[in-house]
């Protein structure tokens, strides 16, 4: 195979990205298969909660419903109207402002959920690269086990990749033994080829931090959005970033993790995205260690189905906070 050079774009035809894409959604999900995948969606969740009106209170009330999403259908575990009994697990993360980091890290403490931190300028990443790197620091001092860092799309659109893969290199530097996610923004990329171009430039220069070693397995994600822009994942966009990774995985052995977010709000879609997963990277990415969803609505939905799924019945409005 020839070796690709830097930054040059691997061309995508989004035709058959969009069939292919497609396809996953016409696969019939029921049973136990969807039972297993309703809870697996739920450990995957980066519940996240990124407003201007955001206040402790509220993100301590996120993290407790992160770490127990449905402590009244845990009370149904007599077997009242099911033979099977089901603990609802854990979310995989908080993400918050960095502000916030030291409130949820408190809040979490004795639980696996992990706090995870939007930085470097987010969400526009307007903002000089000493600011940005700032936001990194305060949010690792604070305690934050991952963070989320928004390229520069004005450099990469104007075809500045030097300066955006350095940027991404200083990044992954100051996060020290914090995990890093790289949001592409992809709703502003204005095509697939530039979402594999950016998926390839993320992993690449990652990778290649003067003084650092590669990343480990799930140590590295890249991500689609902020949320804050339409549209944000997609499963074309997701489809295309997922092969990135498979590539980079078949040339280097190293499992580079995914996280679609913004706009994924259904169960159903979500089982979707599993099945996108298993069918282009393996069961291996089937964990909280290489695949996340970012949301805020889509937890409830998927107890909603929990609860359809081991007791025959919807929960009402009432049974389920949205903090």
């Amino acid at each position: 195979m020839r070796q690709r050079r830097p930054y040059e774009s691997v061309p995508v035809e989004p035709v058959m990205v969009a069939e292919r894409a497609a396809s996953f959604t016409r696969r019939s999900i029921k049973g136990e298969s969807k039972r297993r995948g309703l809870l697996l969606a739920v450990s995957m969740l980066d519940l996240t909660t990124l407003e201007g009106k955001d206040s402790p209170e509220k993100v301590r009330g996120l993290c407790r419903k992160a770490i127990d999403p449905d402590p009244l259908l845990a009370a149904h575990d007599s077997g009242e109207a099911s033979t099977t009994a089901v603990t609802v697990p854990s979310v995989a993360a908080i993400c918050v402002y960095p502000s916030m980091v030291a409130i949820a890290k408190a809040a979490l403490a004795g639980s696996r959920v992990k706090v995870a931190s939007v930085a470097t300028g987010f969400p526009s990443g307007q903002y000089s690269l000493e600011t940005r790197l700032g936001d990194v620091a305060e949010a690792v001092a604070s305690g934050a086990d991952e963070i989320d860092m928004v390229i520069s799309r004005g450099a990469f659109l104007a075809g500045r990749f030097d300066e955006v893969a350095d940027e991404i290199r200083q990044v992954r530097a100051a996060c020290g033994a914090a995990h890093l996610k790289i949001i592409l923004e992809t709703g502003e990329l204005e095509t697939l080829d530039n979402v594999r171009r950016a998926s390839d430039l993320a992993i690449d220069a990652a990778a290649s931090v003067p003084g650092l070693p590669p990343p480990r397995d799930g140590e590295l994600f890249i991500k689609t959005s902020t949320g804050k822009v339409t549209p944000a994942a997609t499963m074309p966009v997701t489809l295309v970033m997922l092969e990135a990774i498979r590539d980079h995985h078949r040339a280097t052995g190293v499992r580079i993790g995914m996280k679609p977010a913004g706009g994924i709000r259904a169960s159903k879609s979500a089982l979707h995205y599993l099945v996108m997963v298993k069918e282009t990277l393996g069961d291996e990415w089937l964990t909280p260690d290489l695949f996340r969803f970012g949301a805020s609505t889509l937890l409830n939905d998927l107890l909603r189905q929990i609860r359809w799924a081991w007791l025959g019945r919807y929960a009402a409005t009432s049974d389920l906070t949205e903090a």
